[in-house]
């Protein structure tokens, strides 16, 4: 049987940087292993690392010192054109404030980062079609970002995430800018993704939205306190 490879592997994970005469702790020796198929919330307060620790694991940062390896692969001496390669194939990101171009359609958005993986075409289309299909928004693909409700605009950013078809989706406070019922609709939405077999990181300061992930990793001052497995709250 073939070993399973971690989706992130971080051991002495250090992030210091300065601050006039402070040494600034952001991590301060981090070691967590990700699994694929985990649905792992990041949670803390301000200034507790953890989207540090997400932007390190992203590979869009680098540590001060120990290392991550990102789906096998150590990200310690690879070239910047070779990192965001990995993060095209590897990794989707999912953001607050959605992030979409504003004078384009929904399935234009999606296709982004097709451009970057250099798929063209039918290809492209077919794929971006299966992705809005994914978040149920297959009908407003033609549709702007001004004519879609917060819901929907979030939901093309996951498609957007989903189209290169990633191992990972790094969700960075996915909820922020969304009211109640939205927020537990995105939630719903990354249940079933990764009952599909997605792996998810989603950072959030709220305790009620890392309640919906079946992992919870406590910050606090750069370090992990406390990781909890927890039943998933049932996304009603």
């Amino acid at each position: 049987m073939s070993e399973i490879i971690p989706v992130i592997e971080a051991r002495g994970l250090y992030r210091h940087y300065y601050q006039g005469s402070q040494v600034v702790k952001a991590l301060d020796g981090v070691d967590v292993t990700i699994m694929p198929g985990e649905f792992v919330a990041v949670m803390g307060p301000s200034g507790s690392g953890k989207s540090t620790f997400m932007n390190i694991c992203g590979a869009l940062d680098q540590p001060s010192g120990g290392s991550v390896k990102l789906d096998g692969r150590d990200l310690a001496g690879m070239s910047r054109d070779d990192l965001a390669d990995l993060r095209n194939e590897v990794i989707g990101f999912v953001f607050q404030q959605f992030n979409l171009l504003p004078r384009t359609s929904a399935i234009a958005n999606v296709m982004l980062p097709l451009r970057y993986a250099g798929i063209s075409g039918p290809d492209a289309v077919a794929l971006c079609e299966r992705a809005l299909t994914a978040v149920d928004l297959y009908q407003r693909m033609d549709h702007h970002p001004n004519e879609l409700s917060g819901g929907q605009q979030q939901r093309v950013a996951i498609a957007r995430a989903l189209v290169t078809n990633p191992k990972l989706i790094f969700a960075d406070e996915p909820t922020g800018a969304l009211d109640s019922v939205t927020t537990v609709e995105v939630l719903k939405l990354f249940q079933r993704l990764n009952a599909e077999g997605m792996t998810i990181v989603m950072v959030t300061h709220d305790a009620d939205v890392a309640a919906y992930a079946s992992r919870c990793l406590h910050f606090k001052d750069g370090r992990i306190i406390d990781d909890v497995r927890q039943s998933e709250r049932a996304a009603q």
